[in-house]
């Protein structure tokens, strides 16, 4: 029985994978990759196999459960299965499932970190999430939740927080997360930033307030993936880029 390597890609950029990602990459004997790793592709050799298992809202190739009993198959194959994961794979990004369906299957695996979208996009459009006397925390939630999911949002505690608030996977519920926000007490004028695209030449950033934000998004036709920033932080990055 081989290993696998749950291995996070990071936002896009391939200069942003680490050593050990890079490594890896190169040693492997498969690669299961996602669409959120499109840019990083370019590092992998062209003799690797590689299988693509990238999903969306809408569209998946594998379901979840058939990803999960790939990477055991393979593991009885290979000596080394890289599961390259978009961001960190313990970001939103179902690894901690992963990794629990292969230790319960008894497959040695590994993971290795990457830089979550959450605060690389951020960064690269000069969005600090954190700045002294501004927000001192940051809380990441994904915009979309699970049907029949046991435990909702705490919508009044976010809305209460006076940090800044970044949203994975939110566009396509944007409406009814801003609503959430705005009926539990955070104000209308609070500043806010959609980042669509990130690490990607067609990289945009759309600006507004929370309670116009859904008639800018829907007026840009943003789309996804794009992460979306909440808060005072936001008004700093018209300092850092004029």
């Amino acid at each position: 029985m081989g290993k696998v390597y749950l291995v996070g890609a990071g936002p896009g950029d391939p200069e942003l994978l680490s050593l050990k990602a890079h490594r890896l990459i190169r040693e492997a004997d498969v690669i299961l990759v996602d669409n959120l790793v499109l840019g990083v592709r370019r590092v992998i050799p062209a003799d690797k196999e590689v299988i693509d298992i990238g999903k969306t809202a809408t569209a998946h190739k594998y379901s979840q459960a058939e990803i999960n009993e790939l990477m055991v198959r393979l593991a009885s194959r290979y000596e080394t299965v890289v599961r390259l994961k978009g961001g960190d794979p313990f970001v939103f990004g179902r690894g901690g499932e992963e990794a629990l369906y292969l230790k319960e299957h008894g497959v040695e695996f590994e993971v290795v970190p990457g830089i979550t979208s959450a605060i690389a996009v951020p960064a690269l459009f000069s969005i600090p999430l954190s700045y002294r006397g501004v927000s001192s925390s940051i809380t990441i939630i994904t915009g979309h939740e699970m049907e029949n999911k046991e435990e909702n949002l705490n919508w009044e505690a976010l809305a209460n927080l006076k940090g800044t608030l970044v949203i994975l996977m939110g566009v396509g519920n944007l409406g009814n997360n801003v609503e959430e926000l705005l009926s539990h007490g955070l104000q209308a004028d609070t500043p806010v930033a959609i980042i669509e695209k990130g690490f990607t030449p067609d990289a945009r950033i759309v600006t507004g307030e929370l309670g116009n934000i859904v008639t800018i998004a829907k007026r840009e036709d943003v789309k996804p993936p794009a992460i979306i920033v909440i808060g005072d932080v936001v008004k700093l990055r018209t300092r850092l880029t004029e």
